[in-house]
């Protein structure tokens, strides 16, 4: 029986407060019956809604992570959240680059909820030169997507322009996140193959939580471990992630996501 449960890798940076990054990643991979591996990029000392300090960890030591796991595991697909240096990033690129064929899905952390930056200056063309061709999805959120076109998204018009510069841009497929819209809807766009795919939920208000994007990505990550196709994969992801905020935890105003919602 356990020869067969998907095995999904999840390369980025540890929350103390387990809501976002890897811890995450792993609570949404148990979630959906996928084995997860970690290779971890930073550690950052935060609570929702606010980031005391982060510390990377060397970049050789990542690319060592990730290569004796892919070594080691039936890897089935992969995702990067928070990278935090263009050194770091350069060596997961390295390591990817001889393993091209599972799935990438790339997370461009650059921001956090709070305002909080997470990604060095010099890191966002790394990105763009070295590991977002290797990606089989990016899933920007708006203000991610505004730093890469260097132009504000405002509005789904300005959302269906921005994800078809980026997938017209980088060669892959883009997810762009509209969370942040106003609005009673949480409407996303999947840019894939020239079509144009419009997933939305209503909107949760009110809900002070962060780790979503971590979440969303790692939702879909399991999905194509699975061997979901990639439609499908976001299409169950935005369910759960919708879920997790709906049916969050709540401890004195501190809100977290419930990564085992109810159906």
């Amino acid at each position: 029986m356990s020869a067969s449960i998907p095995v999904a890798l999840t390369i980025a940076g540890s929350d103390s407060s387990a809501g976002a990054g890897i811890q995450a990643d792993l609570k949404t991979f148990s979630a959906f019956g996928v084995y997860g591996l970690t290779a971890v990029t930073c550690v950052v000392a935060e609570t929702p809604g606010r980031v005391l300090k982060i510390e990377p960890v060397s970049a050789g030591l990542v690319r060592e992570q990730i290569e004796v796991l892919l070594r080691s595991f039936p890897v089935a697909a992969i995702k990067t959240g928070l990278l935090f240096s263009a050194e770091i990033i350069r060596e997961i690129a390295a390591a990817l680059r001889k393993n091209r064929s599972r799935p990438l899905v790339i997370d461009p952390v650059m921001v956090a909820t709070s305002g909080d930056p997470l990604l060095q200056d010099d890191a966002i063309e790394i990105y763009e030169r070295e590991l977002f061709p290797l990606a089989t999805l990016i899933t920007p959120n708006l203000g991610e997507a505004a730093q890469l076109i260097r132009k504000p998204i405002s509005d789904v018009a300005t959302m269906r322009e921005a994800g078809e510069i980026l997938a017209n841009k980088y060669g892959v497929s883009v997810l762009l996140k509209g969370g942040h819209l106003a609005g009673d809807q949480a409407i996303d766009l999947l840019f894939m193959n020239g079509n144009v795919i419009e997933f939305s939920a209503p909107f949760s208000r009110g809900i002070a939580t962060h780790g979503t994007g971590c979440t969303y990505s790692a939702a879909i990550s399991a999905g194509l471990a699975a061997g979901l196709s990639l439609e499908e994969a976001v299409r169950r992801a935005k369910i759960f992630v919708s879920a997790a905020i709906a049916q969050h935890h709540s401890w004195n105003g501190i809100h977290a996501l419930n990564h085992a919602p109810k159906s």
